[in-house]
């Protein structure tokens, strides 16, 4: 009998596409011998000087300076060049090649989008090396045996610098935390969606319900608040479904406290509740029984999140992989916010693909919250159905998070 032989990398493709904004970004088709592997990376606003840095053409007659060609020729010369040859299943290996060839500490030499793109597609042609499911490999790279489905936070309500309305916060999310399965929680997030546009259609005409780029958009908080309490209401779900606000502070305030008027609110959770430089103002945030979710706080950057285990400035992690940069400081983030023990919350970026990685991400990571958007829009839904699939692929097997999605109580 003939010895199988190893795959290895064969060749790496990149090209330019558009996300669900029509802005350009990366996406990088990874082959080995069991095929084809594709990837490509979401894009946000950037939020400042500590995240991993986007590569962009900057030619205002192209796109409007947001093409992305280096980037892909980064990939296509210098990347693919340096992989070429190596082992899929080696992920930590085959991202730290690529730090390395980069040489500058927030990835700005190829791109941090050149760099995640390959990331992911190697991550995903390790997972069919092992014929494994890509979130059980992701479970075996981070040392994890407790697969969970996460609670996902559906944003039904959007404000902000993401919507065209009057809403100085950012978000309004739903949890389905008393849901026994994935499933019966998207059918919660999706019914309490659809009575929510009914609601505002009633109260505002039907202009005011638009879609932003993550979910309806709508006026100030507490009109928000006690309209997603209506939908709620309607539905019948009542005390299985909690909200969850992302405040975004950095885009409005400065030395200003924000918490949720809780006991009017079934609010368990509240993102960003002061600017991303009041390290002072949020140590407050140790008092409070809520979930503090640290996201411009701490831009998935290893040295802020450890400045803030150290200080207590929140207690749980929002991820976002393209602020990071590969799959495998990705999962080291994670382990530094499990080891406290924080939250943590697997997050979409406003600038979205229908790459599905991030719910096998959550999976594997056993994160217990995903952040994806709202229940319509097939970038957003691509992750949701993912974990449906999931949920299917494991059977009896399949835990769901539920009242258990901090991980920290």
């Amino acid at each position: 009998m003939r010895k199988a032989v190893p795959s290895v990398i064969t060749k790496i493709k990149a090209r330019q596409i558009l996300d669900s904004r029509g802005i350009p970004t990366v996406e990088v088709d990874l082959f080995t011998h069991k095929g084809m592997f594709r990837a490509s990376v979401p894009s946000g606003d950037p939020s400042g000087m500590y995240e991993a840095l986007e590569l962009r053409d900057g030619d205002k007659g192209t796109y409007l300076g947001n093409s992305v060609n280096r980037a892909v020729k980064n990939i296509n010369e210098r990347i693919s060049e340096a992989l070429v040859g190596m082992d899929p299943i080696l992920q930590s290996q085959i991202d730290q090649a690529m730090i390395d060839l980069d040489k500058t500490e927030k990835k700005g030499e190829l791109g941090a989008n050149a760099i995640l793109a390959v990331s992911i597609a190697a991550c995903k042609a390790g997972a069919a090396e092992k014929e494994v499911p890509l979130y059980k490999h992701i479970a075996d790279l981070a040392g994890k045996t407790n697969l969970t489905l996460p609670v996902p936070a559906f944003t039904v309500i959007s404000g902000g610098k993401h919507a065209g309305n009057n809403l100085a916060i950012q978000d309004i999310m739903i949890l389905p935390i008393g849901a026994s399965s994935f499933g019966e929680a998207l059918q919660m997030g999706s019914e309490t969606y659809h009575h929510l546009k009914a609601v505002i259609a009633e109260k505002y005409g039907a202009h005011g319900c638009n879609v932003g780029e993550d979910g309806v958009t709508f006026g100030s908080i507490r009109e928000g608040l006690d309209l997603v309490k209506e939908a709620i209401n309607r539905t019948g779900y009542n005390e299985k479904i909690k909200i969850a606000i992302d405040v975004a502070a950095t885009d409005f305030c400065k030395g200003e406290e924000f918490l949720p008027p809780n006991s009017q609110y079934p609010i368990v959770s509240i993102e960003d509740p002061f600017d991303k430089e009041d390290w002072e103002h949020t140590k407050s945030t140790a008092r409070v029984t809520l979930q503090v979710v640290g996201d411009d706080l701490l831009m998935s950057n290893p040295k802020r999140i450890e400045r803030a285990i150290l200080d207590s400035t929140c207690n749980a992690l929002l991820l976002k992989i393209n602020q990071i940069g590969t799959v495998t400081e990705a999962i080291e983030v994670v382990k530094l916010a499990n080891d406290v023990p924080w939250g943590v919350v697997i997050s979409h970026r406003s600038g979205e693909t229908e790459d599905s990685f991030i719910a096998d991400l959550s999976v594997g990571l056993a994160s217990g919250q995903i952040k994806a958007g709202a229940p319509c829009r097939g970038e957003r839904l691509a992750k949701y159905n993912q974990l449906l699939h999931i949920e299917e692929e494991l059977g009896d097997h399949a835990i769901y998070a539920g009242e258990d999605y901090r991980q920290c109580l």
